[in-house]
């Protein structure tokens, strides 16, 4: 993650250097050479997400030109954030490391897990879901990626029988994730007043353009409104595509994805269809700014 942006371009190498120095420990190591099951521990892969897609947008703020709106998806609302000016590169690193440590907790302390249904309309999972709350488990909608593509999160026995459910509703497929709790859910209440109470201490600025909250899929200008849902994130769905949608009709006509990977992207092929995507995390894939 980012090895070869930070060999290639100094202000990317210097970004992870000064996270190495915010956090107190070598994340650059971690991020370059692994062992991957530790990168992969929730305290350490947000803080090296966001560094790497900032350390893309110091790389390519200039080519990218003026833009006109932001958002990310989950961890990465904090990386939007960090663009529109919102927050500090180091007070969002200490911040998204403190929320990495506080959701990994509240995992240990409220026990779940995760899935992903493939094939099944919202309003379906969203039924599925009421029906184990109903029998007395706590599943819900965590993820709202595209049609035909929710994420949903509680407790083991919940999110199990929502599973079943799901297939006997006609789902095309459904898959468990390995993940270290039930994020977006609410059995992610104890990690939000240690959210609030770091985020209170970070000065917010009103954002240079708009960022699309994860919680209302609407544009956030306010910083005392990107601060409070920020907390909401933890325990609301992710709005993801209801978010692109809004983004479209507020006028995008391009899209970047800063950071590792292409996941964003390949989502865009159904939630912006025909208009351009381009992922941007290695020095490889910047010829595509210009196109």
């Amino acid at each position: 993650m980012g090895r070869d942006l930070s060999l290639s371009f100094p202000q990317a190498g210097e970004l992870f250097e000064e996270a190495d120095d915010v956090l107190g420990f070598h994340l650059s190591r971690l991020a370059w050479e692994g062992p991957e099951d530790e990168l992969t521990l929730t305290k350490n892969a947000q803080p090296a997400l966001l560094v790497h897609s900032i350390a893309v947008h110091r790389v390519l703020k200039e080519e990218l030109g003026p833009v006109s709106m932001a958002a990310g998806h989950s961890l990465g609302e904090f990386s939007a954030h960090v663009a529109a000016g919102t927050l500090t590169f180091p007070e969002a690193l200490f911040a998204v490391r403190t929320r990495g440590e506080l959701m990994f907790a509240a995992g240990v302390e409220r026990p779940g897990t995760m899935a992903a249904v493939l094939g099944l309309a919202d309003e379906s999972v969203e039924e599925v879901c009421r029906t184990v709350q109903e029998e007395g488990n706590t599943c819900v909608p965590a993820n709202f990626n595209t049609r035909g593509q929710v994420v949903i999160s509680g407790g083991f026995e919940g999110v199990e029988r929502a599973m079943a459910l799901a297939k006997e509703s006609g789902a095309k497929k459904v898959v468990p994730l390995t993940v270290s709790g039930a994020f977006h859910s609410p059995l992610m209440t104890p990690a939000r007043e240690g959210l609030r109470e770091q985020l209170e201490k970070i000065k917010f600025s009103d954002p240079d353009y708009p960022v699309i909250s994860n919680v209302t899929a609407e544009p956030v200008s306010l910083a005392s409104l990107g601060r409070e849902l920020l907390v909401d994130q933890l325990t609301s769905p992710v709005r993801w595509r209801a978010s692109v949608e809004q983004m479209v009709n507020l006028g995008a006509e391009r899209f970047f994805e800063l950071g590792p990977g292409s996941v964003l992207c390949g989502l865009n092929k159904r939630n912006a269809r025909g208009i351009p995507c381009s992922s941007l995390g290695t020095p490889s894939d910047f010829d595509a700014v210009g196109r």
